[in-house]
């Protein structure tokens, strides 16, 4: 089953879903995007802080958090383990498909967490009903379980330079991969992990309106980078967003789940 749904698909079927806006903005971008989802967003909609709902322990951004505080988190939100989920984002790095990763980490059913594809921007050029009303929702008693093989972390990064179990694909643009740029975050070494490929995220999106290109097409894209989208593959990027960007992609591609580098290079180009 595609991660994706259609405009259409979510107009129509509004009532049956939980709608969450998780829209997340880099932080030289001059963004706010509680103040963007206050002003107009899809109607039912409740907005998920990707900052807020991350670990707070720790000062990597928005790294994956503890199940009894996600439990917590998605309690809060209204949402029950049988609940259908369409995420969608108004970012320029699709940060819904973050939102949409941690929900199939802590364990929920991949048929029931969908991507509003294209996200606001589509529904906004179709001219689809937008509210700046607050969406009132009753606690739940949420119950997850942990995927940890969705994620590895630094060692298993390292141990993969020699012993390549799996192709590492970095989501950010090629001057970063290429070390010819600063990166955006302080005291972060330049370029990227050995034997990595570069697949920059923007390359799967058709600009125009931010949905996902075709299943052929993305095929053919992830290939063209020097990548077999059937081979066993984990996802990097700057923090982890655009990593599930393009883990989203490869699900598109073969079913299968993604694994993602939790820490990326927000971790790995401080060692």
């Amino acid at each position: 089953m595609s991660p994706l749904k259609t405009t259409k698909w979510l107009e129509e079927n509004i009532s049956k879903v939980k709608i969450l806006d998780a829209t997340w903005h880099m932080p030289n971008s001059n963004r706010n995007a509680i103040k963007e989802y206050e002003q107009n967003h899809i109607k039912s909609s409740i907005f998920f802080d990707l900052d807020k709902n991350s670990n707070q322990k720790i000062s990597l951004p928005h790294m994956l958090p503890d199940i009894q505080n996600w439990e917590k988190i998605v309690s809060r939100l209204g949402i029950k383990n049988d609940d259908h989920i369409i995420v969608y984002d108004n970012s320029e790095v699709l940060s819904a498909s973050r939102c949409w990763f941690t929900f199939l980490y802590f364990g929920h059913d991949i048929n029931l967490v969908s991507i509003l594809d294209g996200g606001l921007k589509k529904w906004k050029l179709e001219n689809r009903p937008l509210s700046n009303e607050t969406t009132s929702f009753k606690e739940t008693k949420y119950e997850a379980k942990v995927r940890s093989d969705l994620v590895i972390n630094f060692n298993q990064v390292e141990d993969n330079i020699n012993k390549k179990k799996f192709c590492l694909v970095d989501a950010r643009g090629e001057n970063r991969f290429k070390g010819l740029v600063d990166e955006p975050r302080k005291n972060l070494k330049k370029g990227h992990v050995k034997g990595s490929k570069n697949l920059p995220f923007s390359k799967i999106i058709n600009s125009e309106n931010n949905t996902f290109k075709k299943k052929a097409e993305l095929e053919k894209i992830f290939i063209n980078h020097g990548i077999n989208p059937n081979e066993k593959l984990a996802f990097s990027c700057g923090s982890g967003i655009t990593a599930c960007v393009l883990g989203l992609a490869s699900t598109v591609i073969s079913n299968k789940l993604p694994v993602i580098y939790d820490g990326s290079w927000a971790e790995y180009g401080l060692k």
